[in-house]
């Protein structure tokens, strides 16, 4: 791997993940010198551990946090607001693979849904048709099924629940994908072994993540560093005003700078704002690229919870992929069902010792070995629903928790609007129905998990008073400081986000490089 040193002028990508990776991958192809800085290790594929506690301590950031709002984590589980990964490939190590498109009208929520009390709706700076070329892109690369002639995946118990309860009730699109694992050799990656639990990372490298492809190809063009265990601290501006390094501590917490021609934040919706907050400096006293005010705010996580499904002989839905199934008849628009937007419902398995910390929060007793002891005969359902931007729900520094290194640590506010309360609803009731039609004996539910899909935070916008950056994803304070993730999200969508961001950063690095070209960037 090509190294650089810190005095070098470098594109200095923070974060492994899905954005961070794919940005790196395309600008290393295209020449330009680029430094990878990832918080967390580098974790082999025979290194991951299939037990769910051992996992989940390996590759989930464990840093310091705390959520606040009347959402049910921050009672059920304050110091987890999400669950996002720290390893080379991020989030995307542990994600479950789902890769539905955002529909068109999800582009245009303000001028489709119309106002919402309460609700801070924008109209994306681009449409569907924008992205339908990256999006085609970001597909092949991913290898998703049910696209561009790759063949779906097999169908597992818990799918086949879903399937014949969701059919007995007249719904139409029920399938095993879109979906990141392969069903058949691709792209140098394996077919699945249908070994379940791929959240715990995946031994076999079937499912896609950066580790498998981006990361490595990246560094196989001889222009890509990737340091690991440097967690970014700080982005520092020149007297011009133009971001020109970054301040990160290794893993003994010792600090480095390392010189920057441009830099690009994809640090998680969490992450990336806190970081431009702590690089607050005379210029912009309320933190990078926050003229707007909007630096921080309007945090989504998508309308989520959790319904079961007993039935009188075993499921065993933890056997094949944990997520590989979703109904799509829900995630459309309409307004006569009581909320404004739309939802999947997704099937998902758990380990037992994830089932039994999630599915009853605080239960003891009877209460609690009852659905301990139905395990194997258990199906599951999670809703994946668009759940309103607010100014409120926001993340802020904390002013009482600090993480290791002494710096204020992330506080997550989240309510929920009315309009996620009734959605929610609806579909709990709609997962129940569907379980009923497939012969369950007992339905229950589970309120939302640690947020995987965070969102907004550093939204685009066209104009620079509504938002931190533009359609590609540029800041409008500093011109050569890009996101890179899902923070640019003005609203969120129904669909699981990362084939999204993969298909919004295949468009920033075209745009990217085209200005670096035509010197168009002012980059030092």
């Amino acid at each position: 791997m090509r190294t650089y040193d810190l005095d070098d002028e470098v594109v200095i990508v923070i974060g492994s993940g899905p954005g961070g990776a794919t940005l790196a991958h395309q600008l290393g192809l295209r020449g330009y010198r680029v430094v990878v800085l990832e918080a967390g290790p580098w974790i082999r594929n025979e290194e991951f551990v299939n037990d769910d506690n051992q996992a989940f301590e390996q590759l989930s950031w464990l840093d310091p946090r705390l959520a606040t709002g009347s959402w049910t984590l921050a009672t059920d589980f304050p110091s987890l607001p999400a669950w996002n990964g720290r390893c080379v490939g991020g989030t995307a190590v542990l994600w479950t693979g789902l890769c539905p498109r955002f529909h068109a009208h999800e582009f245009r929520a303000l001028s489709t849904y119309g106002p919402v009390p309460g609700a801070t709706l924008q109209d994306w700076p681009l449409g569907r048709a924008d992205l339908d070329a990256y999006y085609d892109e970001a597909e092949r690369a991913i290898g998703v099924t049910h696209r561009h002639g790759k063949r779906p995946l097999p169908a597992n118990n818990n799918y086949k629940v879903l399937a014949a309860g969701a059919r007995r009730l007249g719904y139409r699109h029920v399938a095993t994908g879109p979906y990141a694992g392969n069903a058949e050799p691709y792209d140098g990656r394996p077919a699945s072994i249908q070994d379940g639990f791929n959240s715990q990372g995946d031994r076999t490298g079937s499912k896609w993540s950066p580790l498998v492809r981006e990361i490595p190809r990246a560094i196989a063009t001889g222009n890509v560093e990737l340091r690991t265990e440097s967690q970014a601290v700080q982005i520092t501006l020149g007297a011009d005003g133009l971001a020109d390094g970054v301040v990160y501590a290794d893993a003994a917490g010792s600090l480095h700078r390392q010189r920057a021609s441009v830099v690009a934040v994809a640090a998680n919706s969490i992450e990336t704002p806190r970081l431009l907050l702590l690089s607050a400096e005379r210029r912009h006293p309320d933190g990078l690229a926050n003229s707007s005010g909007q630096l921080g705010r309007n945090y989504m996580r998508h309308t989520t919870g959790v319904v079961h499904g007993q039935f009188a002989r075993p499921v065993h839905h933890y056997r094949g992929e944990n997520m590989a199934g979703l109904l799509r008849d829900e995630a459309r628009h309409d307004p006569a069902r009581g909320f404004v937007g739309g939802y999947y419902l997704e099937i998902i398995s758990q380990g037992l010792p994830s089932f039994v910390t999630f599915a009853r929060p605080g239960a003891w007793g009877r209460e609690y070995t009852e659905v301990i002891e139905a395990y194997t005969r258990t199906a599951s359902l999670w809703i994946c629903g668009e759940d309103m931007p607010q100014q409120g729900n926001a993340v802020t520094l904390s002013s009482t928790l600090v993480d290791r290194l002494g710096l204020p640590a992330p506080e997550v506010h989240y309510d929920d609007h009315p309009n996620d309360v009734a959605m929610r609803d609806h579909a709990t009731g709609r997962a129940e129905a569907i379980f009923r039609a497939a012969g369950a004996e007992r339905v229950l539910t589970s309120p939302p998990m640690p947020s995987g899909h965070n969102l907004g935070t550093a939204r685009m916008s066209a104009d620079p008073a509504e938002g931190v950056v533009n359609e590609f994803g540029q800041a409008h304070d500093v011109p050569n400081l890009f996101v890179s993730d899902g923070s640019v999200f003005p609203t969120g969508a129904a669909a699981n986000p990362t084939l999204t961001i993969v298909a919004l950063v295949l468009r920033q690095a075209e745009n990217l490089a085209r200005l670096l070209d035509a010197r168009a960037v002012p980059a030092r």
